[in-house]
């Protein structure tokens, strides 16, 4: 194995910890409910680098061609059980929004690429999401992720309004309502 593919294989282990630890400190009983993570402002709107991953069907693709939509961005990964979690909300989320004014882009860090997404799918019954794949995982990187999942709502214009790192109920008359109302704003 060389250096670089230790460092990354590191890297995933800390990032499978991180998403452990907040998934356990979300679920841990505490004899009430705990809220849900807060979205963290991400201050003035702020461009969000180009991703480029494949989709679906192998073909390479980038985070500009969904300008002019607004975009749920969500990095996450097959074996994180979080996002195992989060994926059947944002699947249900996507078939109530998605179209010309909104998409749900669920990107993964899976090294094993498509086969591995699609099975996930396929086991999960996700037929409203397409399938995306950053098999290098330059997201992380790019994007300042430090846990998955990592989800950022994109405007029209490719800029980052704000950010949620850990698990959500996507799909929930609130969070609807708050994505929703980012549609027909010129600021997001």
């Amino acid at each position: 194995m060389t250096r670089g593919a230790a460092i990354g294989w590191l890297g995933v282990a800390v990032l499978a910890l991180a998403a452990g630890g907040v998934y356990r400190a979300l679920t841990s009983p505490r004899g009430t409910a705990q809220p849900p993570p807060a979205a963290v402002k991400a201050g003035a709107p702020r461009e969000v680098p180009d991703l480029r991953f494949a989709d679906g069907t192998g073909a390479q693709r980038s985070l500009a061609e969904f300008r002019g939509r607004v975009v749920l961005l969500n990095v996450w990964a097959t074996w994180c059980t979080p996002c195992r979690e989060e994926m059947p909300a944002l699947d249900r989320l996507q078939t109530a929004l998605g179209g010309p004014a909104f998409e749900v882009v669920a990107l993964s860090m899976d090294r094993e690429g498509v086969p591995i997404v699609r099975r996930f799918y396929d086991e999960l019954g996700l037929r409203a999401l397409r399938i995306y794949v950053d098999q290098d995982m330059q997201a992380f990187q790019k994007l300042g992720v430090i846990g998955i999942p990592t989800t950022l709502l994109v405007d029209r214009e490719g800029r980052e309004l704000w950010r949620v790192v850990g698990p959500r109920q996507w799909d929930k008359p609130e969070e609807l309502q708050r994505i929703r109302g980012h549609f027909g704003r010129k600021d997001g």
